[in-house]
């Protein structure tokens, strides 16, 4: 049976389908148990497609990282509109986060693990900046720029935004592994009144 697929993909739909692979590869096995010969079988292609559209390894999970950093960034926009003040505002973008981590908990866990992925990656940058850069806002009136957020010695990431995106990334990774229930009434409440900052 040839690897081949019977409809030749449109390099859009290869580089996609690839993802797709890779992220079901992910939520089966883990980053352990990924291997780029692994997602093009799935996808329907030759070992050596995946190299054309992402290089190695490395490139193909920072694809799927993207991805997550750019819907993590839609859900946040999107708790933004909801209104209301500033604390409305920060706990919409808590709740938005913590519910992208619980229903996408492949993509969430690649979306860290810094050492496989290129961080140097311009849209992997532009996409996990700007996820970031919603939350400073919220919190400080002041986005944040990518030479900001990599370089740790210039000024201008308020502290108060770490903080609070740890305490929701820590919520988010404990309710991922089955410590509670993220819906438990009142958890989500007390969590949120800590965002008053």
């Amino acid at each position: 049976m040839s690897a081949e697929p019977s409809k030749p993909y449109h390099h859009g739909e290869l580089r996609q389908a690839l993802i797709n692979a890779t992220e079901q590869i992910l939520t089966e096995r883990g980053l352990e148990g990924f291997s780029m010969r692994e997602a093009a079988r799935r996808a329907g292609v030759s070992a050596a497609a995946p190299a054309h559209h992402f290089g190695d390894t490395r490139g193909l999970l920072t694809a799927v990282a993207t991805a997550g950093f750019l819907e993590l960034q839609a859900a946040l926009r999107e708790a933004n509109t909801q209104g209301g003040d500033r604390t409305a505002r920060i706990q919409a973008q808590a709740r938005a986060y913590i519910r992208f981590g619980v229903a996408h908990p492949a993509r969430f866990d690649l979306m860290w693990r810094c050492e496989a992925l290129n961080r140097a990656d311009p849209a992997y940058l532009s996409a996990s900046v700007g996820a970031f850069s919603l939350l400073h806002e919220v919190i400080t009136g002041v986005a944040v720029s990518a030479e900001q957020l990599c370089d740790v010695a210039k000024p201008g990431i308020d502290v108060r935004a770490v903080a609070a995106w740890s305490l929701v990334h820590g919520f988010t990774t404990l309710a991922r592994q089955g410590n509670f229930d993220p819906e438990m009434p009142g958890l989500m409440d007390g969590v949120m009144a800590t965002l008053t900052v």
